[in-house]
């Protein structure tokens, strides 16, 4: 059973993430409309924003999250078809199964992603949609190897306070090398160029909020291409439906629609 880790409540305490194209990116070629009138599952809402995003088109909306509910209760009010249920999404047993279930940015943060993507798939009705949006293993070396062993040794021990405006230098430092050498075609040998290219459409709000991400969540479990291709396989899937793309080179964006009941679903996590 995962525990319950503060720093997801101090970090959505402090950030609001209102950046609509990300998420209609992360979820393609899925778009909001294919939520429309339907029941749906979140799985991890922290702060809410996605939340908002899909309550305004689906029927009504489950959101599951260990640490932040208050918070993403607080910031949907206006929103009457919206359930907030406190449990870990590895370990939910919400005794319903949705049209669509999704998880953005959350499952490589849980203690164990298998086990946690098996719980999504349970939740999902027959013939419904998977959504995951993932960390990839491909592409982020620097994240792994360097970026990750400093937080555990350093940034993982500061006040949330203080990681702020840390944050905040970090992502200063970044912008003249992001509008300068990652500008240039030239230049696309570099890790992150692709990256870096939603750098340059965000705000510096967002940038930070970024930077302060990867120094804050207290655990990253990169996923490889082949783990990918181990959840989303043509036994759970719909074969012709089954989409593994990479985005921005440092992230996979997955979804597919799940076999109909009495399909053969063999293998399973």
């Amino acid at each position: 059973m995962q525990k319950i880790q503060a720093e997801w409540h101090e970090q959505w305490t402090l950030f609001k993430d209102e950046e609509r194209f990300l998420f209609e990116e992360w979820i393609a070629p899925v778009t909001l409309e294919d939520f429309r009138g339907k029941s749906v599952l979140e799985c991890g809402c922290g702060g809410g924003q996605h939340t908002s995003l899909v309550a305004a088109v689906a029927s009504r909306i489950t959101a599951v999250d260990l640490n932040t509910v208050d918070i993403a209760r607080g910031r949907t009010a206006g929103f009457a078809n919206v359930r907030f249920v406190v449990a870990d999404i590895a370990n939910m047993e919400l005794e319903e199964q949705f049209d669509v279930v999704f998880c953005i940015g959350v499952i490589h943060h849980t203690d164990n992603p298998n086990k946690t993507f098996a719980s999504i798939y349970k939740h999902c009705k027959p013939e419904g949609r998977v959504i995951v949006w993932t960390y990839s293993a491909e592409g982020n070396g620097l994240m792994r190897y360097i970026v990750e062993p400093i937080r555990k040794i350093i940034f993982a021990w500061l006040p949330r306070s203080v990681l702020v405006p840390v944050s905040k230098l970090l992502t200063l430092f970044l912008y003249p090398l992001v509008f300068t050498v990652y500008r240039s075609a030239r230049m696309s040998f570099l890790p992150y160029y692709e990256y870096f290219k939603n750098f340059r459409r965000l705000s510096f709000e967002r940038n930070v909020l970024n930077v302060f991400d990867k120094l804050n969540a207290p655990q990253t479990r990169f996923t490889t291409k082949e783990q990918c291709h181990e959840w989303f396989n043509a036994n759970r899937f719909v074969p012709t439906s089954i989409s593994i793309r990479s985005y921005a080179g440092v992230s996979y964006s997955l979804t597919a629609v799940k076999r109909p009941r009495g399909a053969p679903c063999e293998n399973l996590i």
